[in-house]
């Protein structure tokens, strides 16, 4: 099942470090056939509070997501973003397009 790493980034401080994580940071997600699906477009807010910057990476399973993220060369990149913004990062499975709401009761 498709997999997803979320992240919402507030207080961004755009700099040095920030370029270089985003520079570098496709070449981490290549090995594990990772690709955005949501960075950073602005949010059109309906309800709720301005989450920040939201990204989505699509990866094709849970160990793909789960190796990226473990890999030397994300967690060498790692702190160029966590050092200079606030973070909340997960992993997440996602549904096929069978899925129902209702799903979740059984």
């Amino acid at each position: 099942m498709q997999n997803y790493a979320v992240g919402i980034l507030r207080d961004i401080e755009m700099g040095p470090s920030i370029v270089e994580y985003l520079e570098r940071i496709d070449a981490t997600l290549a090995p594990f056939s990772g690709h955005f699906i949501v960075h950073g477009a602005e949010a059109r807010l309906r309800e709720g509070d301005d989450p920040g910057a939201v990204v989505v990476i699509a990866f094709p399973d849970d160990d793909h997501a789960e190796r990226w993220y473990a890999s030397p060369a994300y967690q060498a990149i790692l702190p160029l973003r966590a050092d200079h913004s606030r973070s909340t990062v997960f992993l997440i499975e996602g549904v096929d397009h069978t899925h129902r709401a209702t799903d979740v009761l059984a």
